[in-house]
């Protein structure tokens, strides 16, 4: 734990605690961990260069309050203030849990407000020249349109999809497995087409390759036999939106983003959205509900009951 090297001998007791319940009882992976010990870290830097020295006991709204506008004032970004802000509120959540504290002095305290930037979304026509512009004659065109293919159909992140396991296909019963952002397993259905480009590269491709030792269960293998990167990925998704002529800013995480606009504009429940795309809450899921006028206009007009006709009388 670096980030509590230099701290306050007065805050290291509390702060090992903090980062053993993260560790423990979150299940936080260690890099997040050390993210939070950091912004502890800051925090109680702040409070102990004051003339009078503030431990985690006697901290108050005001201490936090003079933090967040020393935070502010030289002149972070709000994504960089509202990531630390969050971190001593899990901080001050903590004490309150392990009775080290009273009541919680954070509990008032607001983030700042960040800017919900949505990326490019692909249209299916645009997926579709993407698909078009793999040359299945060469000897990994079949890897590339099955890997573009349950990108898009499962909505996965690269490193879900470069990480996906043999065992994780449930291909005869139309589902996979997969292990997500701290080790949290889900269960996501695929479409037809998919696991029809699957079953081609498992089948004429996968099965001769031969894998090297750590990547034997891994699906989708480079051409010497080893797990695919994520660069790798990025690459061929940045090749094919280029060939295929489009001018977006596409990466791999562009399909997630349309699987997922594609199933809200289809009609698809949000919350059936989260589960599959892994999201704790449901306000990070509702970025990908940037749908066209039309569609909004249409969705009111049908369910807001102001505007149903009344029945003929």
């Amino acid at each position: 734990m670096k980030d509590i090297r230099n701290i306050p001998a007065s805050w290291k007791p509390t702060v090992r605690g903090f980062a053993s319940y993260l560790q423990l009882e979150k299940g936080l992976s260690a890099h997040t961990v050390e993210a939070y010990l950091q912004d502890v870290s800051k925090l109680a830097t702040f409070l102990n260069s004051a003339d009078l020295a503030i431990s985690p006991v006697h901290m108050k709204r005001e201490h936090l309050e003079d933090f967040i506008r020393q935070i502010h004032s030289i002149g972070l970004a709000r994504a960089t203030q509202a990531r630390i802000v969050s971190g001593m509120k899990a901080f001050c959540h903590y004490l309150v849990l392990e009775d080290i504290i009273d009541h919680d002095p954070s509990s008032l305290l607001e983030a700042p407000v960040l800017e919900r930037k949505i990326p490019d979304v692909l249209s299916i026509e645009e997926i579709e020249r993407m698909l078009a512009e793999i040359d299945l004659s060469q000897p990994f065109g079949q890897r590339d349109r099955a890997l573009i293919e349950v990108l898009y159909a499962c909505g996965l992140r690269v490193s879900e999809l470069t990480g996906l396991r043999m065992a994780d296909l449930f291909l005869e019963i139309g589902f996979v497995k997969v292990i997500g952002k701290n080790d949290k397993e889900r269960i996501i259905p695929i479409g037809e087409e998919a696991i029809k480009h699957l079953n081609f590269y498992l089948t004429d491709i996968r099965q001769h390759q031969r894998a090297r030792p750590e990547a034997d269960h891994i699906v989708f293998l480079n051409q010497r036999g080893g797990q695919l990167s994520r660069v790798m990925v990025f690459q061929l998704v940045k090749q094919l939106a280029a060939k295929a002529g489009i001018r977006k800013m596409v990466s791999p995480h562009t399909f997630r983003h349309s699987f997922a606009t594609h199933l809200v504009e289809g009609g698809a429940d949000l919350r059936a959205v989260q589960e599959m795309l892994g999201h704790e809450s449901i306000t990070t899921t509702e970025i990908y509900t940037h749908l066209d006028m039309r569609y909004l206009r249409e969705t009111i007009l049908q369910f807001h009951p102001a505007n149903r006709h009344s029945p003929a009388t």
